[in-house]
């Protein structure tokens, strides 16, 4: 069965009586050169896998022909005997009918891979793709490799370097649990029904510590999304409003930290957020950081 063919996902359409959801964000991948691209990234080495979203199966088929064992979350359960059908010939894989977003990832690792090595993969629907990264990211549960199909333009902000357009607070966050590479870019056309934008493949490689060290990483989130909430002020002027403090107070924090007042958040790196959140942290006694 060819799972990347437009022709078998109709077949299985009609057979099921199974049509496409689009709050559920169900687009079909048809590219065999990319499904293989992305089971290769998430399991090089034969290890297991966790799959968001296996549709009709066509990542999963490529993911069990290279795992141990593949554990696939679906929250559609139209697709269970979709899925029943597609996959019959494989014997390491289990669907589980539950919202990724609710699930117990830690249980569920724990209960299918006890201490072997996992991965995770997933073709993101977009409207919940910056929900589910953080998820995986900030879990810090074992994962070797998150690799994951996404929205172009998402997979340019999470990987951007800083001084870029496309550079703000979630590249922050991805690059401070992980190390993002695009490794495939996907046209809309290659999707059963195709998406009004292009995809990308994004690979996430999660750090074993982060490659900065704070005192408190709550405030040093809450500095990042304080120095991209105005994108046309300065830091001096972020740093104020997000805090509740004077400019002149926040200049001075700045200052401490080795960071002109005068600068924008989109310039700096993440080394420079560390050492401003430290800064605030010092300036407050570790008050007015919630």
């Amino acid at each position: 069965m060819d799972l990347t063919s437009p022709k078998t996902v109709r077949q299985l359409c009609s057979r099921f009586d199974f049509t496409f959801k689009k709050g559920l964000g169900q687009n079909f991948l048809t590219s065999q050169s990319i499904i293989d691209t992305i089971a290769k990234a998430a399991c090089p080495d034969g290890e297991n896998v966790i799959e968001i979203g296996p549709g009709f199966g066509v990542l999963t088929d490529a993911l069990c022909r290279r795992a141990k064992k593949v554990v696939s979350v679906e929250i559609d359960e139209r697709l269970l005997p979709v899925l029943q059908y597609t996959l019959a010939e494989h014997d390491n894989v289990k669907i589980i009918n539950e919202d990724v977003m609710k699930a117990d990832l830690a249980k569920l690792i724990a209960d299918n891979f006890a201490d072997e090595p996992v991965s995770a993969a997933a073709n993101l629907p977009y409207y919940i793709t910056t929900p589910v990264i953080a998820k995986l990211l900030e879990s810090r549960l074992p994962f070797r490799h998150i690799v994951v199909m996404v929205q172009k333009e998402v997979a340019q902000r999470l990987s951007a370097a800083p001084g870029s357009k496309d550079y703000g607070a979630v590249s922050v966050m991805c690059q401070y649990y992980s190390r993002p590479q695009i490794i495939a870019k996907v046209p809309a056309g290659l999707f059963v029904p195709p998406p009004k934008v292009d995809s990308a493949v994004l690979s996430m490689t999660p750090f074993s510590q982060p490659p900065v060290a704070v005192r408190s990483e709550k405030l040093f989130f809450r500095t990042v999304k304080a120095a991209f909430s105005q994108r046309r002020k300065t830091l001096a002027n972020c740093i104020s409003s997000g805090f509740a403090i004077s400019k002149a107070d926040a200049s001075a924090i700045l200052e401490n930290a080795g960071i002109v007042p005068s600068r924008r958040g989109e310039t700096l790196s993440l080394e420079e957020f560390a050492r401003i959140a430290d800064s605030v942290l010092s300036f407050t006694g570790g008050e007015n950081n919630e």
